[in-house]
């Protein structure tokens, strides 16, 4: 397999952060926590990084700066969506051949070890997208991962569109997605903005590609701690406890 890279969503404010930060920027375990997103592809075995960089660019470069890593940076000047921030690497990814790992940059319990097992899986299997996915006691609030009687993936329904027979699955989508790099391409080419938000989705290229006839698979490989988000400071403080527990510090 030709070398993956990998592009990071870092561009957000974080509104409910309640901090001037770019919300990447903010601080767990005394460091800003997109430094441990880039750890652990760096880990994983991912030499190719590229940040999506929107509000406070600057400072997020600068930030990253200290990195001894190639980090190639993208501008995101407006935010129209997680599918609009990675239509913004198009010229970068249209000079790569491996596969394209897209993570969020406020993900920072994101772990090598299931990136590296999603990676083996890409190579293995060949599918067009992988999602890393989880089973989560308390799926609430998350988009739920829906099979067939064969146990295929079939798509991703947001909760609240789900059916109550869809609330009961426990597989749910965590934001982290595997693609072979043109099958990508193509589909950010046919994503729309003709949703209540105006927005174009990256969860959008998994419908896209299984109508167009691509393989698309979830594996359930990713770890507890990668179901703790961070979206407000309560948050932020639970995330930093169990990082430190967990040996970050």
């Amino acid at each position: 397999m030709n070398s993956p890279c990998a592009v990071v969503l870092a561009a957000g404010k974080g509104t409910r952060m309640k901090s001037d930060l770019p919300k990447v920027l903010c601080p767990v375990v005394d460091r800003p926590m997109i430094h441990f997103v880039l750890d652990a592809l760096e880990k994983a075995g991912v030499k190719k990084l590229i940040v999506v960089v929107g509000y406070e660019a600057d400072a997020v470069k600068l930030a990253l700066a200290e990195r001894s890593s190639d980090i190639e940076f993208v501008t995101q000047t407006e935010q129209l969506g997680t599918g609009h921030a990675v239509q913004m690497c198009r010229e970068v990814l249209e000079q790569q051949t491996g596969p394209t790992i897209v993570v969020a940059g406020d993900s920072p319990l994101i772990q090598p070890t299931s990136l590296s097992k999603l990676l083996a899986h890409l190579q293995d299997a060949k599918p067009a997208l992988l999602l890393g996915t989880l089973e989560k006691d308390d799926p609430t609030g998350l988009g739920r991962i829906v099979r067939n009687a064969a146990g295929e993936f079939t798509g991703i329904v947001e909760h609240k569109d789900a059916t109550p027979e869809q609330l009961k699955i426990c597989e749910v989508n965590m934001s982290t997605y595997l693609f072979q790099t043109q099958d990508l391409l193509a589909a950010l080419d046919k994503l729309s903005n003709d949703n209540a938000q105006g927005e174009y989705y990256l969860t959008d290229c998994a419908s896209i590609l299984r109508t167009s006839g691509r393989p698309v698979e979830a594996l359930p490989v990713l770890q507890e701690c990668e179901a703790l988000s961070i979206n407000n400071p309560d948050e932020l403080r639970l995330v930093d406890e169990k990082m430190r527990a967990m040996g970050y510090a």
